[in-house]
C-alpha cells in the first residue's frame, strides 16, 4: 500500500500523524509512505528523523492584517497544489491523508481532483479552516472530540476517532521522580506551559511558588528560553524543584498525581489515556480560542478543572491545587469521569474505517 500523510506547524498537528503511519506500518510491512509538509516548520526535521521520505512545500498561514503577504500567499498555494498533483501522479498513493495545518489544504485538494480517497483528523474541539473547508469533500474525517461532529453536520462521513497521541503515552515506561530528588511518599504536581513556556503564567505563578509551604511537591518548568529570568538569585523551598525543560515529559507524568497545563489537544489525549488529573489554563492566543473549549468539554464532562488565564492568580491556583491534591475522592472521580472519555485505540479506529471504506 502507498499512502502520502500531511500535517504541519505543531507537535499537535504531526504526532497524530506519525501515530497513524506507525499503525499502517504494523499492519503491512510493505507500506510506502511520502510526508508532505513545510519547508520551514519543525516537520521538516521530525519526520526525516522518523526515516519517512519528506517533500517540502512553500506556503504560510494567512495573515488578518498584511495583504501583501497574504496576495502572494495565495499564488504559492496555488503552486503548491500543482506540485502536488505531480507528486501524487508520480507516487500513485492508494490514502491521502491530513493531520491539520494550512499545508494540508492543498494537498488534499489536489488528491480529491485526482479522485483519490482522502481522510483528514481533527485534533481540537474547534475544528481549523482547512479542515472545515475540506471536509465536504473527503472520503472520511475523524474528530478527537464528539463535541466537534457538530461542525460536521452537513458531512455524511465524519466519525469520532478520539486522538492517537493518547495511545503513544501509554507504551511509555513511567520515569522513576525519586532520580529527580522528590519524595517517594509526597504527591507531586507539574506545572508546565509547553516547551516554549509561557512569560504571562510565569510571571503570575512566582509568587505561588517562592512562597510554597504546602506538604506536596511541585515541579515548575519555565520554558527553555524563560528560565534565565524567571526568578534569578531567588532560592525555592525544599519542595519546589524549578527546571527549563524536561525530555520525555510523558514518562514523569506517569509519577504525577495532578498537572497543571495548556490545554492543547495533544495534551489531552495523553492525559484521558494516562487518567492523570488536570487543571487547564487554555491559552488565548490560539487560533478560534479552541483550547478553551478542549478544556471546556473536559470541565463539563467533570474531568478537568479550568482556570482562564485572565482569571489566574497564585491564591486561585493554589485554591484549585488543593480542592483535589488534599481530598482522594475529588481525584478519583475525575479519574473516572477521564477515562470514559479516553479513547485508547484512536489509530486502530482510524485504520479499520479506512481500509474498509
Amino acid at each position: 500500500m502507498r499512502i502520502i500523510v500531511s500535517a504541519g506547524g505543531t507537535g499537535g498537528h504531526i504526532y497524530p500523524a506519525l501515530s497513524i503511519i506507525n499503525k499502517f506500518k504494523e499492519k503491512d510491512s510493505h507500506l510506502e509512505v511520502l510526508y508532505i509538509g513545510t519547508h520551514n516548520r519543525m516537520e521538516k526535521d521530525i519526520v526525516p528523523q522518523n526515516n519517512i521520505k519528506y517533500e517540502a512545500l512553500e506556503i504560510y498561514g494567512f495573515s488578518k492584517t498584511n495583504i501583501k503577504r497574504d496576495l502572494k500567499n495565495i499564488n504559492l498555494i496555488i503552486k503548491a497544489r500543482k506540485k502536488c498533483l505531480k507528486i501524487m501522479q508520480e507516487f500513485k498513493p492508494d490514502l491521502v491523508i491530513g493531520t491539520g495545518g494550512y499545508v494540508t489544504y492543498p494537498v488534499i485538494s489536489a488528491a480529491n481532483k485526482l479522485g483519490i480517497k482522502t481522510f483528514i483528523h481533527e485534533q481540537n474541539s474547534i475544528p481549523g479552516k482547512s479542515n472545515l473547508a475540506l471536509a465536504k469533500k473527503c472520503s472520511l474525517v475523524g474528530v478527537s472530540f464528539k463535541e466537534s461532529l457538530k461542525y460536521f453536520k452537513n458531512c455524511s462521513n465524519v466519525f469520532y476517532s478520539g486522538n492517537p497521541c493518547g495511545e503513544n503515552a501509554l507504551t511509555i515506561k513511567k520515569a522513576d521522580k525519586t532520580k529527580l530528588g522528590f519524595h517517594k511518599n509526597k504527591k507531586l504536581v507539574i506545572c508546565v506551559c509547553g516547551s516554549l513556556g509561557s512569560s504571562s503564567i510565569n510571571n503570575k505563578l512566582k509568587d505561588y511558588l517562592i512562597n510554597f509551604d504546602d506538604d506536596y511537591e511541585v515541579l515548575y518548568i519555565t520554558g527553555k528560553n524563560l528560565y534565565a529570568n524567571f526568578a534569578p538569585n531567588v532560592t525555592f523551598p525544599s519542595n519546589v524543584k524549578v527546571v527549563p525543560y524536561f525530555d520525555n515529559l510523558s514518562a514523569l507524568m506517569k509519577s504525577a498525581d495532578l498537572i497543571v497545563t495548556r490545554a492543547g489537544a495533544s495534551t489531552i489525549s495523553e492525559l484521558l489515556a494516562l487518567q492523570i488529573p488536570a487543571i487547564f489554563i487554555p491559552s488565548p492566543y490560539v487560533a478560534n480560542n479552541h483550547q478553551y473549549y478542549n478544556a471546556k468539554t473536559l470541565e463539563d464532562n467533570q474531568a478537568g478543572l479550568m482556570i482562564e488565564e485572565k482569571d489566574l492568580t497564585s491564591d486561585l491556583l493554589k485554591t484549585k491545587i488543593n480542592e483535589l491534591i488534599s481530598n482522594p475522592t475529588n481525584l478519583a472521580v475525575m479519574k473516572d469521569n477521564m477515562q470514559k472519555l479516553a479513547v485508547t485505540n484512536s489509530s486502530e479506529i482510524i485504520y479499520n474505517k479506512l481500509v474498509e471504506k
